[in-house]
């Protein structure tokens, strides 16, 4: 089965837009954080992009203004400092800094789907290694909706394909998050069926992403040839 890749990364940076930067006064401790961005997915993502030659999409807009990972509806698209925005307003965001994401992940798995293709696409993130004052016992995340049968066997020949590379990490299927919970992924499930459409989603450790360097570097590489050997296989 020969698939085609298409990356997205939803959370890739913390940018607020002029319009909005009055509202984001005092939030530069949490714009850093992991509630306003991913640190390392876009570098991730691109280098993903560069060496499979595959289509990237990117936002680096902060998802403290709306999170592109989320359903419109999902009372967490906006967060406690653009949820009070006046109704307008918040249409005004969802149209210039949710929808063009979205919409352009769909075309560029659309357009394939539509040629008779199959299309993996790869939902790059990284994720804060403590939560709630606990240690995540997780290095790389692979979700994925189980009742697909595709994203099933694809994950389990990835996970291994890791483990061939770095086989000190702790590879999860479907933690820190399930593959079925609100994402960009899950939508585009519902519109593309599961004979052509592959949706998965990355997550990467944020003690690799903000710790060592060289070490980050190494986990890059070696993330980049596990995709490309499981695409061969």
């Amino acid at each position: 089965m020969k698939l085609d890749l298409v990356l997205s990364c939803e959370h890739g940076g913390n940018r607020v837009p002029a319009r909005y930067a009055a509202h984001f006064r005092g939030a530069a401790k949490e714009l850093d954080s992991h509630a306003g961005w991913d640190p390392g997915a876009a570098t991730l993502a691109r280098q993903l992009a560069r060496t499979l030659h595959a289509p990237l999409v990117l936002t680096t807009t902060t998802r403290l203004l709306v999170d592109a990972n989320r359903s419109a509806d999902n009372p967490n698209v906006f967060s406690r400092w653009t949820r009070d925005l006046p109704q307008d307003e918040r249409e005004r965001v969802l149209a210039a800094h949710w929808r063009p994401h979205r919409d352009a992940v769909a075309h560029e798995v659309e357009r394939r789907t539509r040629a008779q293709r199959t299309v993996l696409h790869l939902s790059v993130h990284s994720f804060t290694p403590r939560w709630k004052g606990e240690v995540r016992d997780v290095d790389i995340g692979l979700l994925y909706d189980p009742a697909r049968a595709k994203e099933r066997a694809f994950v389990a020949r990835w996970a291994r394909a890791i483990a061939n590379e770095e086989p000190e990490l702790r590879v999860r299927k479907n933690r820190p998050y399930r593959g079925t919970s609100d994402g960009l992924t899950t939508s585009l499930r519902e519109r593309f069926g599961a004979s052509r459409y592959l949706g998965i989603e990355l997550e990467v450790s944020q003690r690799f992403t903000r710790g060592d360097a060289r070490r980050w570097t190494t986990l890059r590489r070696a993330l980049v040839r596990s995709v490309r050997e499981t695409l061969a296989g």
